[in-house]
């Protein structure tokens, strides 16, 4: 596909599409499901409110309404995204994807009073409606969750002035993604035969990939100068983001949006400390990568947009779908005979959408809900970067498989803190295959260094973005303004701290901050690194064929969230609250180093 002129959604086969029949069979079907459900969001509202502590049967019976309609509303989102992201052209699915947001926040709204009116029931009464009905007993830990939420649930009035205010919250996260997706268009440039090449945020990486270095510095100021054309717009956007977030986690009585964003997700605020402690401490170890990569780029110095592209050259790791099907498979063998055929799964039943079409959304994710398949976006390419992005996206698929087949629905889902555990753990079984079966020198070099790659974006990288966006919202908290001037200031120099004297930090990487949708998503990449660091450590549990290491996975991926997320992860087997994950991970890093430098000294 990767060779081949782009096609038009019609003329993908349908053994290469996601089965989105699954879901809804047409387009009358979801009309038809969303008319009554949100017939049956206004009929909860009405025969549910005032009466949750009437009796144990009255609060059994809300609960399994409120829970029938977090599924179906489940299903009518995952259509509508699936659809629309099939072809962002279709304005007709485009405005279905409108009208299922515009459901979502009614069922919000029309749900604003059923957590504060369930937190005023005293919890000995709750305990007694427990043992009046044991159908109850399976909502303890949600009722141990809330009763710690509790001091942080508004009434319900304070409930439903938050539910309205997150649609004026949120002009901050859209204006940034339709200005940075739809209305920024960046310079073209020149190529290697004086012909034009366009510049666009999907191609932009590709660019910085370019082994001729004109391009890549073309692409690269192309790119920041015009972001740093308008980034006193962007800083108020972003400076609208934090702010918003802070009055939201004020509301709700935290002191800080950090203590509000992870305090929600039940994870100690020093697993965030020590992360960034941890990684701060081992920057040696990615200077040591930057020198090596200078050295064998042969450059005297390092610019920032000599960062992507290959450092090994003429190495070919093409990987045909089909082939790549049964690579993975063999990958992930050590996990066992039911993870295995949970795979195989996946692709006989039309969990993946394989090839780029004209419209398609780019890129690559695992989405679905409790009551569909866990779908899977891909846009193919040949590529060992396909591959690795299949494996990735198959984790986070059979993890929700999984949760939803094992767990009811109020504790079948995953928090985003464990969301990268599953995903980066198959990556790290597909390297370990990849690397015992490969005898060519070159490629052996490529794939370690494809392994460093994941190391520095996914725990360095996001270590410093996690680094800088706690910095903003410190600055705004304790008085201070964010302006572009005090933005871009500290960007810069976080991006010298961690990448070193080896690299030039030049002015314009000061602006890389405003093309980062990640400082819109509230304490989120944090979790990218932790994610990969817990994955490391369980992935070599698993390879060194400890006992009981799989089972303990496969456990850990059938749990939802029934137990706090840091106590899921320690039943597996890695224990986040100590620094030595991510030390492991460090570990790694420096061991792999060590084997790319051995090999290179080869004669």
């Amino acid at each position: 596909m990767s060779q081949e002129e782009v096609k038009k959604r019609s003329e993908i086969q349908p053994e290469s599409k996601w089965d989105v029949e699954s879901v809804f069979i047409d387009d009358e079907a979801w009309h038809k499901a969303s008319q009554e459900f949100q017939i049956k969001v206004e009929t909860f509202e009405q025969q549910v409110k005032g009466k949750i502590a009437q009796s144990a049967a009255e609060l059994t019976d809300a609960l399994a309404f409120r829970d029938q309609l977090s599924v179906d509303l489940g299903k009518i989102y995952v259509y509508a995204r699936l659809k629309m992201d099939e072809d962002a052209t279709n304005s007709f699915y485009q405005s279905l994807f409108e009208k299922a947001e515009k459901l979502r926040i009614s069922f919000n709204k029309h749900l604003s009073f059923f957590e504060p009116e369930l937190l005023a029931v005293e919890t000995k009464q709750l305990q007694v409606f427990m043992n009046e009905d044991e159908r109850l007993q399976g909502y303890r830990t949600y009722f141990d969750v809330l009763q710690m939420k509790k001091e942080h649930i508004l009434t319900e009035e304070g409930e439903q002035l938050l539910s309205r205010l997150q649609e004026p919250f949120g002009v901050a996260t859209n204006a940034f993604t339709l200005f940075s997706n739809a209305d920024l268009k960046f310079p073209a440039i020149t190529g290697e035969n004086g012909e034009s090449l366009s510049v666009t945020q999907g191609r932009f990486v590709t660019l910085l990939s370019n082994p001729n270095r004109k391009i890549r510095k073309q692409a690269y100021e192309s790119v920041y100068n015009t972001y740093k054309q308008f980034s006193n717009t962007l800083a108020a956007l972003l400076s609208g983001e934090v702010k918003g977030k802070s009055f939201t986690a004020s509301m709700r009585g935290f002191a800080r949006a950090r203590e509000a964003a992870l305090k929600t997700n039940q994870i100690p605020e020093r697993v965030y400390d020590q992360l960034v402690e941890t990684v701060n401490e081992h920057l040696p170890l990615l200077h040591r990568y930057m020198r090596l990569r200078k050295k064998l780029l042969g450059l005297e110095q390092l610019e920032m947009y000599d960062l992507y592209v290959p450092i090994i050259k003429d190495t070919d790791l093409p990987f045909r779908y089909d082939e790549a099907k049964e690579t993975l498979i063999e990958a992930v063998k050590p996990l066992g005979e039911e993870y295995v055929s949970i795979v195989k799964k996946g692709f006989e039943e039309g969990w993946v959408d394989i090839y780029e079409n004209e419209g398609k959304r780019s890129g690559a994710y695992s989405s679905g809900s409790y009551a569909t398949k866990p779908f899977i976006l891909m846009n193919w390419q040949d590529t060992h970067d396909s591959l690795s992005t299949l494996a990735h996206e198959f984790g986070h698929s059979v993890h929700s498989y999984y949760t939803r087949k094992y767990q009811p629905s109020v504790y079948g889902y995953y928090t985003i803190f464990l969301a990268e555990v599953a995903s980066t753990l198959n990556e790290a079984l597909l390297h370990d295959y990849l690397i015992k079966r490969e005898s060519d020198k070159n490629k052996k070099l490529y794939l370690l260094n494809q392994y460093l790659e994941g190391i520095r974006t996914t725990v360095f990288r996001q270590t410093m973005f996690a680094e800088f966006e706690h910095f903003l919202y410190k600055q705004y908290e304790s008085g201070g303004t964010l302006t572009q001037e005090t933005i871009s200031n500290e960007y810069h120099k976080l991006n010298k701290k961690y990448y070193g004297e080896d690299v030039h930090s030049d002015e314009l990487i000061s602006y890389e901050w405003a093309r980062i949708p990640h400082f819109y998503m509230n304490y989120y990449v944090y979790q990218y690194a932790t994610g990969y660091s817990a994955a490391q450590a369980l992935s070599k549990q698993v390879l060194s064929g400890e006992d009981s290491a799989a089972d303990r996975f496969i456990t850990f991926l059938k749990s939802g969230i029934s137990d706090k997320p840091i106590e899921l992860l320690r039943k597996a087997g890695v224990d986040m609250e100590t620094k030595q994950p991510v030390e492991d991970t460090m570990t790694v890093f420096e061991e792999t180093l060590n084997q790319m430098e051995a090999l290179l000294g080869e004669e």
